[in-house]
């Protein structure tokens, strides 16, 4: 009973130390945070201006030595046909497969788009919107925009290079050669959203960055749909930054967050990455700016299946308030104007956010 009661003390202290650290946010840094987050609601972006987890373990970004980025188009005609091309390497020989490839030294991702499709494919092209972002930890990227034609012409055989030998357009029911079958899905994806947008439209945000990292917004929804967003003090409270790890997904960088904030509660949680709100990269100055900043929305739920020391289920009532921060580093900030609170519940519902997946 005496141990019991320890743990609920324990428990009640930390809570209510957490949220005394809340009450310490000013009205003027209340205003910020919440300015913060609608920019990046709104697609926006914000300069990196520190990272607070993993910089240590982290090498900054620099391209064809410690990262690897992959533009890749998705491209329609009038008829619903896709845009392909057939590969001229030795390895995939006269197999067809999207217009896509490598990110060069000083190129933005959409240079890098623009140059790979005229090359491949003949056409001068426009990014409509980034449609998902697939990696494999920091070190390999890839970036699937849907696009469209501006200009030129499609590419025939009289023109084969090293970079193709033609393009042709696909009805997706003829049967073609396929280099890897892992663009259907991104062809579905680029239909569906033509059909119906899931995200607003997302495009890349000049802003440099050295390192892979990703910026947090991590909601927890309390009772009554209070709405809380985790924040880092630094000179100001602000929304944490996590650099990638090599040996993990991009998003991992959340994980570290919250076991760092709250470690006593990590595993009695799920920590689900919905998507990112807006992209950033600049990529003119080879190994200072060759970084990308993801900034995610997340959301902290209770995990659903509580066990004790044994493994045995418990019975478990979801808490109607974040878990509590233990580490002094970090505070939860409760939303408070109304709007905002709103868009983040409509968010974090329907994922209206550009997917991210990790290929590992």
């Amino acid at each position: 009973m005496k141990a019991d009661l320890a743990v609920k003390l324990k428990q009640m202290n930390l809570i209510s130390a957490g949220f005394a650290a809340d009450m310490e946010v000013t009205v003027e840094e209340q205003q910020e945070v919440e300015e913060e987050v609608e920019r990046l609601l709104r697609g926006e972006g914000e300069e990196v201006k520190g990272c607070d987890v993993g910089l240590e373990e982290s090498k900054p970004a620099t391209l064809r030595r410690s990262v690897t980025y992959i533009v890749c188009a998705v491209i329609f005609n009038e008829k619903e046909e896709v845009l392909m091309v057939q590969e001229a390497k030795p390895e995939c020989y006269k197999q067809w497969y999207l217009p896509a490839g490598r990110v060069e030294v000083g190129e933005s991702l959409e240079e890098a788009l623009k140059r790979e499709v005229k090359e491949e494919a003949g056409f001068d092209c426009e990014p409509i919107t980034l449609l998902l972002i697939q990696e494999q930890g920091p070190q390999w990227i890839r970036f699937i925009f849907l696009s469209r034609i501006t200009g030129g012409a499609i590419k025939t055989l009289s023109a084969a290079d090293e970079e193709s030998l033609q393009a042709s357009w696909w009805d997706r029911q003829s049967v073609l050669p396929l280099r890897g079958r892992d663009i259907l899905h991104l062809i579905h994806s680029g239909l569906t959203y033509r059909q119906d947008p899931q995200h607003p439209v997302t495009l890349p945000l000049d802003l440099s960055c050295r390192h892979v990292v990703q910026r947090l917004v991590l909601v927890f929804i309390g009772a009554e749909e209070q709405v809380f967003v985790l924040l880092v003090r630094g000179p100001t409270p602000r929304l944490p930054v996590a650099a990638a790890l090599r040996t993990h997904a991009v998003t991992w960088g959340a994980n570290m967050v919250v076991q760092e904030a709250m470690a006593s509660s990590y595993y009695d949680y799920e920590l689900n990455t919905l998507g990112v709100l807006s992209l950033q990269h600049h990529g003119r100055v080879h190994g200072l700016s060759d970084g990308v900043c993801f900034n995610t929305l997340a959301v902290l739920v209770p995990d659903p299946v509580q066990r004790d020391e044994d493994g045995l289920k418990l019975e478990w009532t979801p808490r109607g308030t974040p878990p509590p921060v233990e580490n002094p580093r970090y505070v939860w900030f409760r939303v408070r104007t109304p709007a905002l609170r709103e868009k983040l519940l409509q968010k974090t519902r329907n994922s209206t956010v550009v997917p991210i997946s990790s290929l590992y």
